[in-house]
C-alpha cells in the first residue's frame, strides 16, 4: 500500500450530477469519504448507488461536477482500488484454478503483462488473508458460493488497494458465510477504506460507522442514527431488503 495523506480526503465528490440518456440518476451529490471511514451505501433499486461507484471507480464519467481519488483522478488511482463488483459471471466449465482468479488481480501492474514473482506472493497473502489458500489450486467453480466471494475479495486485495469497494457483495451467500464475511471486513478496515452497496441492513448496522443513502441524491447519516425505529421506519418488518417505496431527501427520511 501506498503512503496515505491524512489531510487529502479518499474520496472527494463535488456537485456530482449523472444522466443515462435523458433519465436523471444522481443530482448535485457531495460526498467526502476519509482515510479508514466504512460507509454502507443503501437505497432503492434504480436509486444509483452502483452509478455512484462507477463514478468513483472512473469506469462513468459524470455531467457534471468533479470526483478526485487519493486526490488525483480515479483512472489515475485505479491500482489503489480494489472493487469486488455486484455480479460475477464465470462459466462453470472454464478451467481456472482459486490462484489464477486472484492472480487477475494483478494485471495491469506489469509493463510485461505477465504474473511476476511478487505478483504471486500478493495473491498468496491475500488468499491467506481469506482463509482460502488451502484452496488455492482447487477449480473455482467447484467452490461454494461464499467461497467463491471471498475469492474474489481476495482478487481485490491482490492489488493492494487503499480503498475496497463492493456493490452487493452478500447477495448470494448464506447467513454463517455473512457472518464471516463481515468479520473479514472489520479487519480489513484496520488498515484500509471500505466502500459498500448493501441491502442488509441488520449486519451493516454493527459494522460501517456511516450509511449513505441514495436516491438520485446523497444523505449521510452516523449509524448511531439506525435506531431499531429507524430501521422499521425504513424497511418495514424484513431488514434484509430495501422496501422499493423508501425515499430519502435532502432532509432526511420519509416514506409513501
Amino acid at each position: 500500500m501506498q503512503r496515505i495523506d491524512p489531510v487529502t480526503p479518499i474520496v472527494q465528490i463535488d456537485n456530482l450530477s449523472f444522466s443515462y440518456e435523458q433519465n436523471s440518476i444522481l443530482t448535485d451529490v457531495n460526498l467526502t469519504i476519509h482515510n479508514l471511514d466504512s460507509i454502507c451505501i443503501v437505497g432503492p433499486n434504480g436509486g444509483g448507488k452502483t452509478t455512484l461507484i462507477k463514478c468513483i471507480l472512473g469506469l462513468l464519467t459524470p455531467d457534471q461536477g468533479t470526483v478526485t481519488v487519493f486526490g488525483g483522478s480515479p483512472e489515475q488511482a485505479h491500482l489503489r482500488m480494489g472493487y469486488v463488483p455486484q455480479y460475477a459471471s464465470f462459466d462453470p466449465y472454464f478451467p481456472i484454478s482459486v490462484m489464477e482468479v486472484v492472480c487477475m488481480g494483478r494485471l495491469g501492474g506489469s509493463i510485461s503483462g505477465k504474473y511476476s514473482t511478487r505478483d504471486k506472493e500478493l495473491a498468496t497473502a491475500a488468499l491467506e488473508k481469506v482463509d482460502l489458500l488451502k484452496y488455492a489450486a482447487h477449480s473455482f467453480a467447484a467452490l461454494s458460493g461464499g467461497q467463491r466471494q471471498r475469492v474474489l475479495i481476495a482478487r481485490a486485495l491482490a492489488t493492494g488497494c487503499d480503498l475496497l469497494i463492493l456493490d452487493e457483495p452478500t447477495a448470494n451467500i448464506d447467513h454463517t458465510a455473512e457472518t464471516r464475511f463481515f468479520d473479514l471486513l472489520s479487519g480489513f478496515n484496520e488498515k484500509m477504506t471500505i466502500l459498500m452497496v448493501t441491502h442488509d441492513v441488520g449486519f451493516a448496522s454493527t459494522f460501517f460507522k456511516r450509511i449513505a443513502c441514495v436516491n438520485n441524491k446523497v444523505v449521510i447519516h452516523p449509524t448511531s442514527e439506525l435506531t431499531g425505529e429507524l430501521i422499521q421506519n425504513m424497511y418495514g418488518g424484513d431488514l434484509q431488503m430495501i422496501r422499493h417505496d423508501h425515499r430519502c431527501g435532502e432532509g432526511g427520511h420519509s416514506h409513501d
